[in-house]
């Protein structure tokens, strides 16, 4: 039976794209907003300002003050949070029904005036928050640098994907506050955002609180581009070998893919489940219970909309085990999956997996909400949480060993290897 969420879209005078989705199970209403500015809308010498300003979106606008935001919310029982990614920043709530009005308030008043206080003050306590966060989260984290490396290693130079979300603190330190004024007036604008509305309200009750909170919001996104051609495959491996106090070695393994919303990523998605993405997938099977020489392994895939997406395997070595034999053994496994294609049972699996968790995710009122505004942002169509497996369960074996053939082959690796330093290896013996 095919998926029918109710979906209903309307698009203000002013660009700002509505969705709402009503669902009254629960007296609950969801707000999420995507807009279109992530890390890969950067320039170079200016990047971590996409994350920025998701610490400053809660520091008061022209009517709230600093620290209100969360404040009135949590008053009234809601959750609510944002996060920052290449290709978006989103901002979102649950709410009590009767709360919905106040949370459209509080987003439109910082969404169209937030410059009111963005302060010397509060920019240089931000940029503080962020490089902490950094410490935290990436500086002073086992392998916590790993997939930053692995961007810089996959994607070229100059690319929109090859630095990461949180950005360089040399360019945050170097940003003034007129740097920071810019960037918000040219990517937050109506026309470069996407709101929806999901939960216990009528699709004319939300469009018209959205269209008395939003509609006089004026102002144009500026300089967006139109998304970069396709990236081919990297024509030869590379390399990048760090040796840190890491608990065990640990190989990422990193390739260029076809852009988000194609029907090869889905298969390329499928090759990396059928490799690593299973409990019962080829790399678990051989390195983990078969050899032993692996404990762990995983991969996923990413879809991004700007000429490439990113798929990646990652495998934890054993102790003791050889670390350029893993990887010899992964490369096999990546040539005999192009060759031989998935067996059924591993192609039943993955689809099984990826169903499960894609009704999983719109089962709930947060993950439906912020998957409408996905695809309404990024391929112009919320209708696709409806129509999404039926393009899944259309992938062929075949499909599945050309994707792997073409974009998944040893020559087009990236290995980002992780190794104990030898210091450190001695004082866990010791």
């Amino acid at each position: 039976m095919p998926l029918d969420y109710p979906i209903h879209e309307r698009t203000l005078p002013n660009g700002l794209r509505v969705v709402v989705s009503p669902d009254h199970t629960v007296p609950t209403a969801t707000v999420n907003i995507w807009v279109g500015v992530g890390s890969r809308h950067e320039e170079v010498g200016h990047t971590g300002f996409a994350h920025l300003f998701e610490h400053l979106m809660f520091q008061g606008s022209r009517q709230v003050g600093n620290g209100e935001h969360f404040a009135l919310l949590h008053a009234e029982g809601a959750r609510l949070n944002a996060t920052t990614w290449f290709d978006r920043t989103n901002y979102f709530e649950t709410v009590p029904t009767g709360a919905l009005e106040l949370a459209l308030w509080l987003e439109a008043d910082r969404h169209g005036h937030l410059l009111d206080a963005v302060t010397q003050e509060s920019l240089d306590t931000q940029r503080d928050v962020v490089k902490e966060e950094k410490r935290q989260r990436y500086d002073n984290q086992p392998y916590g640098n790993a997939l930053t490396d692995v961007y810089a290693a996959v994607f070229p130079e100059g690319h929109p994907y090859h630095h990461p979300t949180i950005g360089s603190m040399e360019d945050l330190d170097a940003a003034s506050l007129e740097d920071v004024h810019d960037f918000f007036r040219r990517f937050y604008a109506p026309d470069n955002t996407v709101l929806t509305v999901c939960g216990d309200v009528e699709p004319d009750e939300a469009f018209a609180l959205v269209e008395k909170h939003f509609g006089d919001l004026g102002g144009r996104a500026e300089g967006v581009r139109e998304v970069l051609p396709q990236v081919p495959p990297l024509d030869g491996p590379v390399r990048v070998e760090r040796r840190e106090a890491v608990p065990n070695d640990r190989l990422h393994v990193g390739f260029r893919l076809p852009v988000d919303g194609t029907d090869e990523l889905l298969a390329a998605s499928m090759a990396l489940d059928c490799l690593a993405g299973l409990a019962s997938s080829r790399l678990v099977r051989r390195l983990v219970r078969r050899e032993q020489t692996a404990v762990g392994a995983h991969a996923a895939a990413w879809g991004f909309v700007d000429g490439v997406s990113l798929g990646f395997v990652v495998v934890d070595v054993a102790p003791g085990a050889d670390a350029e034999a893993v990887e010899a053994a992964i490369c096999e496994e990546l040539v005999r999956l192009a060759s031989d294609g998935p067996t059924d049972a591993e192609l039943e699996a993955s689809i099984a997996q990826s169903e499960r968790s894609w009704l999983g995710a719109l089962a709930g009122q947060e993950e439906r909400a912020d998957l409408l505004s996905r695809y309404a942002l990024l391929r112009g169509d919320p209708h696709v949480v409806n129509t999404h497996l039926d393009r899944l369960r259309a992938v062929t074996a075949e499909g599945v060993a050309e994707a792997a053939g073409r974009w998944l082959a040893p020559e087009h690796r990236a290995v980002v290897a992780y190794l104990v330093r030898e210091d450190a290896r001695e004082e866990a013996v010791a």
